[in-house]
Formats: C-alpha cells, structure tokens, sequence
C-alpha cells in the first residue's frame, strides 16, 4: 500500500500534555491518544498501548477467523519494537475509523487483505514507539539516542550494561517527538518475520479460553431462536404461539422482520418450543425458483444480451472469423454454502446508555448498522465487542445474525444470546452465486489466437451495499440509509469502487493471446447471495483453466507445458507454475488407475499452481496428493502461510466434489452436513507446499488455495477417464 509516512503519521499535544501519536489512515482520530494519567499507560497511535507494568496490547483491527491476522499482525509490529510476538496482548479493535480496511474504506476484514495493507502502517507504528522510547531513555542517562538500542522491551545504555524497561519509560516517551520517517529495520536484521514460530492463539483454542461468539455468557441471559421462511422474501402472515408459550422456561414468542422468535431461559427449551409455533406465511414476494429453472434464466440471458464489455484486447471476432479451428465449451457452477462450523450467533443487551452486542463478525461497523436499523438507536449507541470466530468465508460479512439478536434484545430488554442450528446456517445462508460461463477459443497455426469469455450471474455488490453504504457514513439519519444504497449501487466504479465480483480472475486471464474479450451479463434470478472464499475466482478459475486444458489437448500438447509457453511474460506465474510441476512429479510415471492435472491462478496478489493427483476407487474420487507452489510476496510467517493454503485447499475440494446447494420452488433443499457433505479426515490428501521466495510486499494466503484445486483435480479426473466434466461437483461416473 502506498503512502507518504509524512501524511501517515500525525503528532500533536494531547489535552494532558502529552504526545498524540495517530496512524492517520481515514483522515479522523477518534481514539484517545498520549500518556493517560489514569491508567499509567501511553498509547502512542491507534494501534498500541505500552503501560508501566510493561504490557503491551496491540489493538488489532482485523478480526480472528483462523487465517492468523492474530499471529501475523502482532509480528510485524513485534519486530520494530524490539520484542517477542508472544511479549505482546492482542485485542480485537472497537468500531472507530481508524481501524478501517484502506482499501474498503470499511471496517471489514475479508478479501485477504490483512497483512497486505498492515505490512506498512504496522511496522511504522512498531518503529516510532521504538525511536520515542530510546530519546526517552537517552535524555534520561543525557547520552546520545543513536548510541542507545532497544531489545527485548529495555533500552540499552551505550555502556551495555546499564538498562531501563519500556514501563519505565512511557510518561517521558510521550513528551518526545516522533520521526516523520522513522528507519525501519532492513530483512537482515529481522529476527521474527519471515521465521516459522507457530500461532499466538493456538493454547488459547486448545485449552478453550479463547472465547469465541458461541461462548459469549452474560448474568441474566435468555436465549433466542427464530422460524424463517422456507423461501426467500417471504413475510409472516400470521402464527399460533398458545402451545410454545405455555412450554417451562419459554418468556415469549413473537414476530421480527425475518420471522418469528422465541425466548427462553434455555437454548433447547427455546429450540423445542419453536417447533410448536404453527407459522401462515405470506408468499406473495418470496422466491419462487429451481436450481434448473435458474441455469435455464442464465441460458436466456447469455442469448439475449451479450453483456458488458470488461476487457477487449485485439480483435476476437476477427481471430475467430480466421481461425483454422473454433473450440467452444460452457461450464456451470452451483450455489455454495459457507458451512462455518461455528453457526451464526450473537449475543445483545438492551440498556439505558445504548445496546451492546457480542458477535463473530468480520464487519463490527455493518453490525452497528444492523442493530440500528432495528431499534430506536443510532450506530453511535451501539457498541459492538468483537470475538474470536468459528470460520468467516465472507458469510460473517453479512450482518443478519445481529440484526435478528437486536430486535430480539430490544423486545426483551435482557441480555439474549440467539443461535442459528446448522439447518437455519445451511437454508437461510447467502450463497456464493451460481454461474454460467461461456468460453470460445480461435486457434491457428497450431496456436491460440482468440479468447472469448462470457460470464453470467448476479454481483454480489448489489446484496451487499445495504447496510454497507450506511457504514461508511454513520452520521446519517436511518430514513436515508435506503436512498445511501442505491446511490452507492448508482455510483459504482465511480464514487464507489467496482463490483469486481463476478468477473475476478477472468478479466486478468494471464496467457500471452493476442485478441482476449470479456464479457459479462448481468443476470440475477433473486437468490440472496454474498462473499465466499475467493470470491469471483472460485468459479473463473474452474472456467478458465479448464477450458485451457481442452484446448492443450486439442492441439495434442502437454497441459503443463501449453500453459508454459503462454506464461513467459509473466515471471511469478511462470515460477510457481514449474515449481508446482517439479514438486508434483509432473511427468514422472504413476501407479495404474492414478493421474495428474494441473492449474495455474492468481488472487488477491498472490500466485498458486497446484498438480493433483487422484484415481476413482470404488465408485468414489479418491484425492491422493495436491502438490502447490505458492508466491505471496515477503513471508511474515511461514507456518500460517502452509496452514492457509492447505487449508484453501480442502475448502476447494469440498466444494468440487460435494459442494452444491438445490433450490426447489424457492427453498433450499440441504439441511445439514448429511447431505452438504464436508471433506472427512480421512479423505484428506498429502499435501505438499512450496514457498517461493520473493521480495515483493506480501499478499493474502486466506484464499488463494481455493481456486486452482478445483480445476486441477477435474483436469487430473479427465486425463484418468478422458471425460471432460464441466459442471460442479464432479462426479466419479461422468455421463
């Protein structure tokens, strides 16, 4: 992320004397800064807060969902300051501006984006806490600061010997001046980035004192359950509570926007009486498709509208008009859960000075919007504590959990904690979109002239921008959050950024072909729909490198080698791709019934090749090895960047060779994990991981994994059967 430390770093004096030291990164500080007189602590920026029993709390403003930020993060501002990782007491970052997402302009976290935009700020704060402290020390033993050197929390006097902690220090810190450029260490000098140290978190999740929503416990609470509609956009006509309120512990049952909730003192004694809540829903506005009928409304759509230019290099038409040969092929993608193994929950309390919620969500300031909407509250009188989560995706990016939890606490006025079952998570989840890709190729010469790719499917924006567009402007009245929407949807790619949701990872289709065109058409057949684990590049990925397999073995080439020719031009695509083929034996003889594919992607920076090796055995695809060369940029911790990418690896077989949710007449068809499978351990392949080393700033390793295992293993299953498998999931008995 580029930035002028000059604008970066703000330095003031505080209301008591001392120094105000803000990471000025949305243009507004309000967060109290400086000495604190009161609580013997000095909080030098937004970011950090040094006391004098020599604690250190790191603010972190990314939330904990497994992908690390908790050890990452704190290690890069660990380095600066010149002490151990684990000297350091990460706290999940209240809802102020200055914890926004740069490149979001939201307080989110998603889109692996964490370490990419902290990498900076993160280690200029861990330096100018640094430098104040050693012009502390050094005024006090009136010796020059450059003969002075922090380590392990003490500043060293230039006679090695002689020593002050940073507790010591911090009431005189805050009266020195900070560099507008402090010097940050060089790699060599590193001693805890890019070392593998494992996860600051990992004794708290194993001994269960990390708390995550779920464990949430105030004094006095109720628990709350809610029926929702079987089809989307359906309303509550009417319901019969006389039976579930005259069950033991049941407080009262009655009607939200979403459905009907019950209270309890009990979360099964909630659960059971909601089964007796006899619900007449008015279906009048409530989906009303199939997961047929929405691929056939695709198909009309990719006929009737040829779509919105995204990128046009060259001339196709005029490449395919010349072409020797025209290969043409399409490829559809079902609706996905997010199966979080933590369901979505929330804990809220009504009370005099506002409402407080407890909540698993990767967007706190979207959650106040939430529990704003639903109460006589503004965003301002919401606090929102943030937790540990059980898995995000993106689906704890959508923030209904804590609407329902608001309106049901505002009723009540008590503490409730509301829990979703695994059959509300799976039904009434946002699903990552179905599409319907449309792919053409010219080839001449023995070679690719043309690329055609037409994409159709909703934007996620368009689901998204409802309680987003109010986030970003808390001030506003809630009468105008409606009309920020649509202003937001209206200003896209203008005012507001570009939806690039649907048409990541095909518009920056990578292979050297003269005459590329991308297209996307709009279509949306009503079906709710958010963020998932990479996003727009889990379906483009299938689409595309799928579709280069077909054409390597049209024109009788190797899948690796016909990918390399086209990557020359691209060093850090050409590097992880034959690091993949050297690691995964590309080549090499197999045991008889195995076979290998291959495939090659970039996301959200980052650059993964993987080869997998599978076989059919008994009826069932049977993965045996995904071999993966990953380059995300300058590697903060190598052992989170192995555990990500695994990890984006079994989510992606997951989805390949079970994920798929069934629309009928509107309502979802799964429930639970019976018959929206997961991959079992042991399932699980080997999975070997190669990081390439480079210099470039680093990239997120949250998602990248996903992508390129669904392809590879659908090229691996094709060069077993040689039947070409073009939608999802795969199965072991192609038609």
């Amino acid at each position: 992320m580029g930035m002028n430390r000059r604008d970066f770093l703000k330095v003031s004096v505080a209301s008591s004397g001392g120094l105000l030291l803000s990471l000025n990164l949305a243009g507004c500080s309000g967060i109290r800064t400086g000495y604190q007189e009161d609580s013997g602590s000095w909080r030098p920026d937004a970011w950090l807060e040094i006391g004098r029993d020599n604690q250190i709390y790191f603010t972190l403003a990314r939330v904990e969902m497994g992908q690390g930020t908790y050890s990452g993060l704190t290690t890069l501002i660990a380095e600066e300051l010149e002490v151990a990782p684990a000297a350091i007491q990460p706290r999940f970052a209240p809802v102020a501006r200055e914890y926004r997402n740069p490149l979001y302009k939201l307080q989110l976290t998603g889109g692996s984006t964490s370490l990419a935009t902290s990498w900076q700020p993160l280690r200029v704060a861990g330096a100018s806490a640094r430098i104040v402290l050693i012009k502390a020390a050094a005024r006090v033993w009136q010796v020059p600061a450059e003969d002075c050197r922090a380590r392990d929390g003490r500043i060293w006097h230039p006679n090695g010997e002689d020593s002050l902690t940073y507790g010591q220090l911090v009431e005189l810190a805050a009266g020195e001046s900070a560099p507008d450029e402090p010097p940050l260490k060089s790699p060599d000098q590193w001693r805890y980035i890019g070392k593998g140290r494992g996860r600051l978190d990992s004794r708290a999740k194993v001994t269960g004192t990390a708390e995550y929503g779920i464990d949430v416990e105030l004094p006095g609470m109720v628990y709350g359950v809610v029926t929702r509609p079987p089809r989307y956009g359906a309303r509550v006509d009417s319901f019969d509570a006389r039976e579930a309120k005259a069950m033991p512990g049941v407080i009262d049952v009655f009607a939200i926007e979403r459905g009907v909730a019950v209270v309890a003192d009990k979360y099964w004694r909630a659960r059971k009486a909601l089964e007796t809540v006899a619900v007449q829903w008015d279906n009048a506005d409530a989906l009303n498709v199939s997961s047929e009928s929405v691929m056939d409304f695709y198909r009309q759509a990719a006929d009737d509208d040829a779509g919105e230019e995204e990128r046009g290099d060259g001339d196709v038409a005029r490449a395919i008009e010349s072409a020797d040969r025209v290969i043409e092929a399409s490829y559809e993608q079902p609706y996905l859960a997010h199966a979080t193994l933590e369901p979505m929950n929330a804990t809220a309390v009504y009370h005099d000075r506002g409402m407080e919620v407890w909540a698993p969500t990767q967007a706190p300031d979207l959650g106040r919007i939430a529990a704003a909407r639903v109460t006589d509250l503004s965003p301002d009188e919401v606090t929102i504590h943030t937790t540990f989560l059980g898995g995000g995706f993106g689906r704890r990016l959508t923030q209904d959990f804590i609407e329902e939890a608001a309106a049901i606490a505002y009723r009540v006025r008590r503490p409730v904690k509301l829990i979703w079952s695994r059959e509300d998570d799976t039904r009434h989840d946002l699903y990552r979109p179905a599409m319907l890709h449309r792919l053409k190729a010219s080839l001449a010469d023995g070679r690719v002239t043309g690329w055609q790719h037409q994409l159709v499917g909703p934007q996620i924006l368009d689901w998204y921008v409802r309680n987003a567009a109010p986030a970003q402007y808390p001030w506003a009245p809630k009468f105008l959050y409606g009309t920020l929407g649509s202003v937001g949807l209206a200003a896209e790619g203008i005012i507001t950024p570009k939806d690039m949701s649907a048409i990541e990872g095909a518009v920056d289709y990578p292979y050297r072909v003269d005459n590329v065109e991308v297209r996307h058409t709009h279509a949306d057949p009503g079906v709710p729909v958010t963020w998932w684990r990479s996003v727009g590049h889990s379906h483009n990925a299938f689409a595309v490198e799928t579709f280069m397999d077909e054409i390597a073995h049209q024109l009788g080439q190797d899948p690796y080698g016909f990918r390399r020719d086209l990557i020359q031009h691209e060093p850090r695509h050409l590097a992880v791709l034959e690091r993949a083929a050297e690691l995964g034996d590309w080549g090499q003889p197999l045991p008889s019934g195995r076979a290998r594919g291959i495939a090659l992607h970039r996301s959200f920076g980052t650059y993964v090749a993987q080869v997998v090796e599978a076989s059919v055995d008994n009826g069932e695809i049977r993965v045996h090895r995904v071999a993966c060369a990953v380059d995300c940029g300058q590697v903060v911790n190598p052992d989170i960047v192995r555990d990500q990418i695994e990890s984006g690896v079994i989510f992606g077989l997951t989805a390949a060779l079970y994920g798929h949710i069934t629309f009928e007449d509107g309502a979802v068809r799964e429930s639970n994990f019976h018959d929206y499978q997961l991959l079992r351990t042991q399932q699980r392949p080997v999975v070997d991981i190669a990081i390439v080393e480079s210099e470039e700033a680093p990239t997120g390793v949250g998602e990248p994994g996903v992508p390129p295992v669904i392809p590879a293993l659908g090229n691996a299953l094709f060069a077993l059967t040689g039947k070409r498998q073009r939608s999802l999931p795969l199965t072991a008995r192609p038609a």
